[in-house]
């Protein structure tokens, strides 16, 4: 479905489609930043799934370290694409979830599967 402000597909009627270069405040540019890295869009795809905790989301990406998963559950906080919830008790527990933010990457996800599955 093509937006309201598409004159032709894949070309937004918007100041920021008519820049000579990236910028930081392009839309684009912002989606692709949130999903930065090896990883990112599994974990993604494992939150889009339901919350789940550090050790489920280790034990459903068995190939990903601690290191890399830490970091990519940091670097999605920061950008407003999951919350971390911590939970009192002994130990204390910690659930990941999707912001509603966070949720609207399914269809994006989806898309890019499409168009890779089509080469």
């Amino acid at each position: 479905m093509t937006h309201q402000t598409v004159s032709r597909p894949g070309l937004p009627d918007d100041p920021h489609a008519r820049v000579a270069e990236p910028t930081p405040t392009c839309p684009v540019e912002i989606t692709l930043t949130a999903l930065r890295g090896r990883w990112t869009t599994l974990v993604v795809r494992e939150l889009l799934r339901g919350d789940r905790s550090y050790s489920e989301l280790r034990q459903a990406l068995p190939a990903l370290s601690d290191k890399v998963l830490t970091d990519r559950l940091a670097h999605l906080v920061e950008t407003g694409v999951i919350e971390r919830e911590r939970r009192a008790g002994r130990p204390p527990r910690t659930r990941y979830a999707l912001t509603p933010q966070g949720r609207r990457l399914g269809p994006v996800l989806q898309a890019l599967w499409d168009w890779g599955a089509e080469r």
